[in-house]
């Protein structure tokens, strides 16, 4: 399994079978019909920073019973190679997180981790010859391989997110299309309409330059010029290049290449002390340590650009001091560090301590690049961990070592996806309202899901609603056959038989809930549900206000409780009620809800809200009612016993307002037909809290107590 630096690992066909040779001559060819030719052929200056002599290329390698291969851009070539200490900080990071995991018992236990990292030179020619090394050596070498899926930490370049041509393609790094975005809006923002472009001959630059001309013309926007920075340079045309910049009109220059695809060129310029350019970078060399240096700070003082978030990597700065020369072989690119650090082999080791350095090697107080490079290797690990049967290892916890596997098992068939392909990188989605079988290898028509009035749930609701009708029934025949009595007189009956219809209302809208959902049921339900409740808390309001003002009545002879007579008990109900109709009926009339089938649950069929603040405006009002009746009730909850409803609406409206409370988050929280049924299960709640709290204590005096039931019991002059 590769993890790699994929400025040329997208250049391996994956879909070619056969051995390390029949690839290595297909990417030849590939190349070729680009117009790369020779790809044996490096420049001289390319061999002496990957291999030694005619040698196998130089790796950095452990033994393991999966061998991951690393390429990382160690070198990079200008005038003369140089030794990127940075990227030689993300060849260690990669060391560091493949011990990590093997200290990690529970990860893939039983399971040796081992790597083969070798030098890219930051180069393609020598990329491909590291990335055929690696394949020809882990082959013959690990006991499992997987050579062609590379996991890129860097490789940010928009055309590697076609999954045609990159199919077993992944990386822990965002692709261009955001940072151009973002760069658009920077330059726009800022008012830098006129700007220059300069790349390499590479797909990064030439994709992201790509991107970023076309946004920034659509901005109003316009490019002055573009450079093209050789994969090898020759002085004539750096110096060529200089002189176009120096000479450009345009003062801010937008780069996508790398530091060391740019050194040579600041070279140059900083020779010249140009300055005055405004530079805005991409992420590939925005940190790069040479915007630090004070040779360059003339010239590229104030660069703008974006970055990657930087975090702490707990454990790696002390692994990284901790690092030590070698003879030993594959230790050669530790060697070489150290030798470029201190200037001296690696014998003199000791008398050394890299704590009192100053490089990018040991800064990581604020990782980038390093956490993509861990990001990967734990990716990879737990791939591993799926691949090798790790999540189902018995007791002595070990994975199955020898299992073989493919480019295409990195990755899983999606809940409505399958693959009846061995070995497909690819899944295909089912149809709409079809879902993939329990094997995921074909589809199948997907079964309609609802709150049936035939399943258990559906059989207790219609129980309970039932209940709740017949009990209303019930409490409003005894009322009637009792009518005359003084305690059902009390306080307006017209207004009780009301409230009682209205319940049976409330009771009754639960049903429109339960069943396949229809045109109707979904235009009439919330707006019956919502035109209800309204309508009880509206008697109940008036209740509670006639209770307060015949205790005021009472104390001081006042008119005003025959002010609040039954015409304008009634005209409070309509006009309280009357907003509810209003805007459920507008609701329906302009966006009503409609039946849905929605494949995220299976195949639940529900009612879509076309315009979902509909029903939170109808919650809002019931809501603001029943605050009112609360109030109100709770001023009057202390009166005597002669006006004691007051307390049986402060109590009911406490349940009524813990049950809606309780509502809403269960409400948002449950899947598909579960959302309905607590929608039901708070309606029937709330509305047997109503009519037991409001109307139980009365048919107790009426039925169990009638010598209360006389005007001198309910005035209580009555004695108990």
């Amino acid at each position: 399994m590769f993890f790699a630096f994929t400025g040329v690992a997208h250049a391996v066909d994956d879909s070619v079978e056969g051995g390390v040779v029949e690839k290595e001559e297909a990417v030849k060819q590939t190349l070729n019909s680009l117009g790369i030719k020779g790809v044996s052929a490096v420049d001289p200056s390319l061999s002496q920073c990957v291999k030694l002599g005619d040698s196998e290329p130089l790796a950095l390698h452990s033994e393991g019973d999966v061998v991951i291969g690393g390429v990382f851009p160690l070198h990079y070539v200008a005038s003369n190679p140089h030794f990127d200490h940075r990227a030689f900080r993300w060849m260690m990071t990669m060391v560091f997180a493949v011990e990590e995991i093997n200290r990690n018992s529970s990860l893939l236990p039983g399971v040796k981790l081992g790597y083969r990292i070798m030098d890219s030179c930051d180069h393609v020619h020598t990329s491909l010859r590291a990335l055929f090394s690696l394949i020809r050596t882990t082959q013959s070498e690990s006991s499992s391989c997987l050579s062609d899926s590379p996991v890129s930490y860097f490789a940010t370049c928009t055309c590697l997110t076609d999954k045609h041509m990159y199919p077993s393609f992944l990386r822990t790094v965002p692709s261009d299309f955001f940072q151009v975005r973002g760069l658009v809006q920077l330059v726009t923002f800022l008012g830098w309409l006129w700007v220059g472009t300069m790349g390499t001959t590479d797909d990064y630059s030439h994709y992201g330059i790509q991107a970023f001309s076309n946004q920034f013309r659509q901005q109003g926007g316009c490019v002055a010029f573009h450079l093209t920075i050789p994969k090898s340079p020759t002085a004539a045309e750096i110096q060529e290049m200089a002189d176009e910049l120096q000479s450009s009109a345009a003062q801010v220059v937008v780069v996508f290449a790398t530091e060391g695809q740019l050194l040579d060129l600041l070279l140059e310029l900083a020779q010249r002390n140009v300055t005055g350019i405004q530079w805005v970078a991409s992420e590939a060399w925005v940190t790069a340590r040479l915007l630090t240096s004070p040779h360059f700070h003339p010239l590229l003082e104030g660069t703008l650009g974006f970055s990657f978030p930087g975090v702490k990597i707990p454990g790696l700065k002390e692994f990284l001091l901790n690092v030590r020369p070698s003879p030993k072989p594959g230790m050669e690119f530790v060697n070489m560090f150290w030798e470029e650090q201190f200037g001296y082999p690696q014998n003199n080791s000791v008398s050394f301590d890299l704590r009192y350095t100053d490089s990018s090697y040991t800064d990581v107080s604020q990782v980038r690049i390093s956490y993509n490079v861990y990001k990967a290797a734990y990716a990879i690990a737990h791939a591993l961990q799926t691949l090798l049967n790790c999540d189902s290892a018995g007791p002595n916890k070990k994975c199955t070592k020898h299992k073989s596997f493919t480019s295409g098992q990195v990755g899983e068939t999606k809940h409505g996806e399958i693959s009846n392909q061995t070995g497909s990188t690819e899944c295909t989605k089912c149809p709409e309202y079809y879902w993939s079988d329990k094997e995921k290898v074909k589809c199948v028509a997907g079964v309609e899901e609802f709150l049936s009035f035939r399943e258990t749930m559906g059989i207790i609701l219609v129980a309970l609603t039932l209940l709740g009708v017949v009990l209303t029934t019930i409490i409003t025949i005894v009322f009637y056959r009792f009518r005359s009595t003084p305690i059902v007189k009390a306080n307006n009956s017209e207004i009780s038989f009301l409230l009682l219809l209205s319940l049976k209302f409330c009771f009754l809208c639960s049903l429109m809930f339960i069943g396949r959902p229809s045109v109707w049921t979904c235009r009439l339900r919330n707006a019956a549900f919502g035109i209800s409740f309204v309508l009880c808390l509206s008697c109940l309001l008036v209740k509670t206000i006639v209770v307060l003002l015949a205790f005021r009545a009472n104390l001081s002879s006042s008119r005003s409780l025959k002010l609040f007579g039954p015409s304008q008990q009634r005209a409070l109900i309509l006009f309280t009620t009357a907003p509810q109709i209003c805007l459920c009926a507008g609701w329906l009339l302009a966006a009503p809800p409609v039946p849905f089938r929605n494949p995220t649950y299976q195949i639940v069929v529900e009612c879509k809200e076309l315009w979902p603040p509909g029903f939170y405006l109808v919650l809002g009002y019931i809501g603001l009612l029943a605050f009112v009746c609360l109030l109100l009730a709770f001023l009057g909850r202390k009166l005597p016993d002669t006006f004691n409803e007051a307390r049986l609406i402060t109590f009911s409206m406490l349940i009524f307002w813990a049950v809606w409370i309780s509502f809403i988050p269960a409400y948002v929280s449950s899947p598909g037909k579960f959302s309905v049924a607590v929608e039901i299960f708070a309606i029937l709640a709330s509305s047997f809290g109503l009519l037991l709290c409001i109307f139980v204590p009365k048919c107790y005096i009426i039925l169990m107590r009638p010598e209360r039931n006389i005007k001198k019991g309910i005035t209580g002059k009555y004695p108990r």
